[in-house]
């Protein structure tokens, strides 16, 4: 009964790891002069960039009215990209805080996060953060939760991760309003143990580690397990619980958040979702979760071939500890062999290829993200298309369909103008505009994904001078008005420079791509002809000269003539050598070409 199982919830950078460094100091599970800023944040890209990237649940035992609570409380992350990490924290816990910045209000991701919140059924606490600071607007932000939540502004409460203002009153509403746990309806009739999945990590001596939540019954060292969707059998090496590091205890009773290890050395085995169960129980699985479906693809290449295990192994072991990105391998007649991942988002490709240069010190070329496409050819099949080189040529194209998003802009009205034009250089239809609070409107936009990866992003934070936030949702396919644009050096496509465009910016990105290239490409014994290629016809040219050789330099005095007749047969040359000639287009020129900006 004494057991209290929640989350945190808020948008980027509204103070939900400073909060939790609090929740540690008041509890006492850190002592104070081992403290530090972000201490659930224990990969160095988090701690450098000032962000959360993966959730980390902590146990917290906390002295009250003369009981002992114990909490646990699982840190997510708020960017967009990850909302994937926070609704696996939201399936582990039956309550969550919900964080908003006193100085910038309810947020884009506020509304996505509440959402997912309130579907699970969970028990809501608001709270403002950051109360300290001179430019908080509490009064404002309280009636824009209440509107939200449909509470009394007095049923919101206020703290200050810095100063730690509050912080008590708000544990103390976690422990009076979340609910102890309760096992599943299902479980009544259920012999044995039941455990949900919400994370796991691999380790080089015990293996597979599964994070879990114990459902029903109880799991000791040395219990017979099996996940439920694999059948895979195992003994339970060790468990325990987070403190905030591992912290070997005797057994996770019912209720309670903690890690089994598994000693399986295997990748495949366990799955975030899957359910742990005692071994020949044939208990039925608990719900698990939605896969999680890649919304952005790319290509990662070594910079040399010599390091393609290299690469393969450290995609495996990234695999291994962040269930939401997907790899599969290719291979590029430029760039050699490499691999085609799928991510959840550009912040989360951003992520995996700076852990990969520096985790594992590799030398990468990642090529520009795309999307996922339906196309349909002449001939009525219909293909799903990853990269620009499996599309069919212009002319067998009969329909394309690609996804579309349903995003959600939360912007002042002094910028509203701003954000609608760029709104229309980036496809968005604006279905409804509505005012969210005095001073600022909430416009739900359809758009296509491809212009929301199109650098939108930054865009609308330089339009509204940082005030603007987004999140967005999948939805459903529709038709596409795009084209392939390919790039051809001395009459040959380059399929590696190929990539798919608006049909209405074919143009000026055909330009673009040409005059890239025109200034990169060493120059050849002969004329070289640079074209840009969409929609069945050449829409940019450019021509690069030969190099030229003085073929007469030797020769003085004498006839004119005879000079004449070697810059004749210098010209014969290169004529044949332009017809026949092919351009070796050097590995850095590729990089250049292909890295994404």
């Amino acid at each position: 009964m004494n057991i209290r199982n929640f989350s945190i919830i808020a948008h980027i950078d509204h103070g939900k790891s400073t909060l939790a460094d609090r929740f540690l100091e008041v509890t006492s599970t850190i002592e104070k002069r081992k403290m530090k800023e972000q201490v659930l944040d224990s990969m160095e890209l988090e701690r450098e960039r000032g962000i959360t990237i993966k959730m980390q649940p902590v146990r917290m035992v906390w002295h009250s009215d003369g009981k002992d609570y114990l909490l646990n409380l699982i840190d997510t992350p708020g960017h967009i990209d990850f909302s994937y990490e926070v609704s696996r924290a939201l399936t582990a816990v039956e309550g969550t805080i919900l964080l908003v910045d006193g100085t910038q209000g309810v947020q884009a991701q506020t509304l996505t996060t509440l959402r997912a919140a309130q579907e699970q059924g969970l028990v809501i606490i608001p709270v403002i953060s950051k109360i300290d600071s001179p430019l908080a607007r509490i009064d404002d932000v309280k009636e824009e939760m209440s509107k939200l939540l449909g509470v009394a502004p007095d049923e919101i409460y206020g703290c200050s991760g810095r100063t730690g203002e509050g912080v008590e009153d708000v544990l103390r509403a976690v422990v009076e309003k979340v609910p102890p746990p309760e096992a599943p309806a299902s479980s009544v009739s259920v012999a044995g143990t039941r455990a949900l999945i919400f994370d796991f990590q691999y380790s080089d001596h015990q293996g597979v580690i599964v994070f879990i939540r114990l459902m029903n019954g109880a799991i000791g060292k040395g219990d017979k397990l099996e996940f439920a969707a694999s059948g895979r059998s195992f003994a339970a090496l060790e468990v325990g619980v987070f403190a905030p590091q591992p912290q070997v205890i005797d057994r996770l009773e019912e209720g309670m958040i903690g890690y089994v290890v598994t000693g399986i050395k295997e990748s495949g085995f366990a799955r975030v979702g899957d359910t742990v169960r005692t071994a020949l129980s044939r208990a039925p699985a608990l719900e698990g979760y939605a896969e999680p479906k890649p919304v952005v693809w790319a290509s990662i290449y070594p910079e040399s071939q010599d390091d393609f295990p290299k690469l393969r192994s450290a995609l495996g072991r990234l695999r291994l500890s962040d269930a939401s990105f997907s790899f599969e391998e290719e291979s590029s007649g430029t760039l050699g062999r490499g691999f085609r991942c799928g991510f959840l988002g550009m912040l989360h490709l951003e992520i995996i290829v700076e852990r990969l240069r520096r985790e594992h010190g590799l030398a990468l070329v990642v090529t520009t993200p795309t999307i996922t496409y339906e196309v349909e050819t002449r001939d009525g099949e219909r293909h799903t298309v990853y990269s620009p080189s499996q599309f069919p040529d212009f002319g067998n194209i009969q329909t394309i369909w690609e996804p579309y998003v349903e995003a959600r802009v939360v912007v002042p009205t002094d910028y509203v103008s701003q954000v609608m034009q760029l709104l229309f250089d980036h496809e968005g239809v604006a279905e409804a505009t509505e005012n969210f609070s005095e001073g600022r409107v909430i416009i739900r936009v359809i758009m296509p994904l491809r212009e929301l990866m199109r650098n939108f992003f930054d865009k609308i934070k330089t339009v509204s001078s940082g005030y603007a936030s987004v999140s967005y949702e999948m939805r459903d396919m529709r038709q596409a008005d795009v084209a392939r644009l390919d790039i051809a050096v001395a009459e040959e496509v380059q399929p590696a420079f190929s990539r798919i465009v608006a049909k209405g910016r074919a143009y000026e990105e055909a330009v673009a791509a040409v005059e890239k290239l025109y200034k990169i490409l060493p120059r050849q014994m002969f004329a070289t002809k640079i074209h840009g290629i969409a929609l069945g016809r050449i829409l940019s040219s450019r021509t690069l000269p030969a190099l030229s050789k003085d073929v007469t330099g030797y020769l003085y005095g004498g006839d004119r003539t005879r000079k004449m007749k070697l810059w004749a047969k210098q010209k014969r040359g290169k004529k044949r050598m332009q017809a026949t000639g092919k351009v070796e287009i050097p590995e850095e020129v590729f990089m250049k070409m292909v890295k994404s900006e």
